[in-house]
């Protein structure tokens, strides 16, 4: 059963957004709300309008990927990933995220591990980096 997604608020964004086309926030918070509502395909909507408004968003544009990888999407998820990481090379939610849909979702074990590394190397510490770390155990004790 899917959480709850608070109607209220949904109706307050979207008359916000309805009444102000350049309102990109009211679009991103509508974005995360379906998303954690887990209703992907109505959360990739109103990422995608947000970022056709800014689309130098890396959080979004990553979790657009994330709701693209949970609509059994990979190529596009893998794609807007790829954008993310040209905006920002170092992100390290991006690269833990990428990671997670690289090795579940594309079975591409060296490329998850590749990019787990990477968020070890750029956010040593991060909560990021620990959830790499535990990822990469949990790899190596399924793979040895």
């Amino acid at each position: 059963e899917l959480p709850p997604v608070d109607a209220a608020r949904v109706a307050e964004l979207r008359a916000v957004a309805d009444d102000a086309p350049e309102d990109v926030q009211a679009r991103v918070d509508l974005g995360y709300l379906y998303l954690d509502a887990r209703r992907f395909e109505d959360a990739i909507i109103w990422f995608e309008a947000a970022l056709v408004l800014n689309p130098e968003q890396v959080d979004v544009s990553t979790d657009l990927g994330v709701a693209y990888y949970y609509v059994d999407d990979l190529d596009r998820a893998l794609s807007q990933f790829a954008r993310s990481l040209e905006m920002a090379p170092t992100d390290a939610e991006t690269l833990l995220k990428f990671g997670i849909v690289l090795a579940f979702g594309g079975q591409d074990l060296e490329g998850a591990i590749e990019a787990w590394e990477e968020v070890q190397r750029v956010a040593p510490g991060s909560p990021e980096a620990l959830a790499a770390t535990e990822a990469l155990e949990q790899l190596r004790v399924a793979h040895p």
